[in-house]
């Protein structure tokens, strides 16, 4: 099906905003500017949603949605795919325009940061329909004014994170990239302001990302209480994951309310996503696994 205001003779130029998963997440403290000091491992799933696009040749900036997730979704002004390509073309100080459609196949508000991934993604969409140059730097800045995620997304690799999440250093744990990864949703969407209205302050410690087992054992995500007492289903999808056969660790992603479990053979992971359909039909589930370099 060709996208929407597009000649259906042009094939569109496609990216992947993958999914973005805080292995760990430590709050360290609360800074000056209203932001929090964080430190975390950031992965990223081998899905996301899509988002294609064609030139337009009038120049301007137009965005269409689809996909299950795409009800109540607004296109316009305020939609960071439409604000990163705004963005992008006024850097730029060009005229060239785009087309976009957006497939939301990630749930909404969800702590995996799929509206940060989607402005990520356009960006890298983008420089390559216009054929753009821009510094490393000068880019990440870009990103850095659209979402405090979003310059982590650009790349997608496993990196840790640290600040509000403008100082990025790719990293790497044995066995950890192209683990099968387990995500689930319980349905609920949750207010990443109001979650870290909840978080108690309390400085529990840095984050260990020199092992897997490391991570299992000491790592840890300080948002999921205040999470689950806003939305205690949480603590159910964590409790379910939690007893599936074969699972290495489960933990909430972000500020929720998405969870994730990590195993060690796909067979395992397939059957918890398949026991998790019949006995949660409401929830969303994915099956993917810890993306490379």
């Amino acid at each position: 099906m060709p996208l929407p205001d597009m000649d259906a003779g042009v094939a569109p130029v496609v990216e992947t905003a993958y999914a973005k998963i805080n292995v760990a997440l430590h709050v360290r403290a609360r800074r000056a500017d209203g932001y929090h000091a964080l430190e975390s491992l950031f992965v990223f799933a081998d899905d996301g949603d899509r988002i294609a696009t064609t030139e337009n040749e009038d120049g301007a900036i137009d965005l269409t949605i689809d996909g299950p997730f795409a009800q109540g979704l607004d296109a316009g002004p305020s939609n960071l795919v439409v604000r990163a390509a705004r963005a992008l073309q006024s850097y730029l100080g060009t005229d060239r325009g785009a087309a976009l459609r957006l497939t939301k196949t990630l749930p909404v508000a969800s702590g995996i940061g799929g509206g940060s991934a989607d402005a990520a993604a356009t960006l890298r969409l983008l420089m390559r329909l216009w054929d753009a140059r821009i510094g490393r730097d000068e880019l990440a800045a870009l990103a850095l004014d659209l979402g405090s995620d979003v310059p982590a997304c650009l790349d997608s690799v496993t990196q840790m994170v640290t600040g509000r999440g403008e100082t990025l250093l790719a990293h790497h744990v044995d066995g950890l990239e192209g683990m099968p990864m387990l995500l689930v949703n319980p349905g609920v969407a949750l207010s990443t302001a109001a979650v870290f209205a909840g978080w108690d302050r309390e400085d529990k410690g840095a984050l260990d990302g020199s092992s897997l087992d490391a991570l299992i054992a000491h790592g840890r995500n300080d948002l999921e209480l205040p999470a689950r007492r806003i939305a205690p289903v949480i603590g159910d999808v964590l409790l379910a994951l939690g007893e599936a056969e074969g699972v290495r660790m489960a933990r909430m992603s972000g500020s929720g309310a998405t969870c994730f479990a990590l195993f060690d053979e796909p067979a395992a992971m397939a059957a918890a996503a398949a026991r998790l359909r019949v006995a949660h039909r409401d929830w969303w589930i994915m099956e993917t696994g810890v993306r490379g370099a």
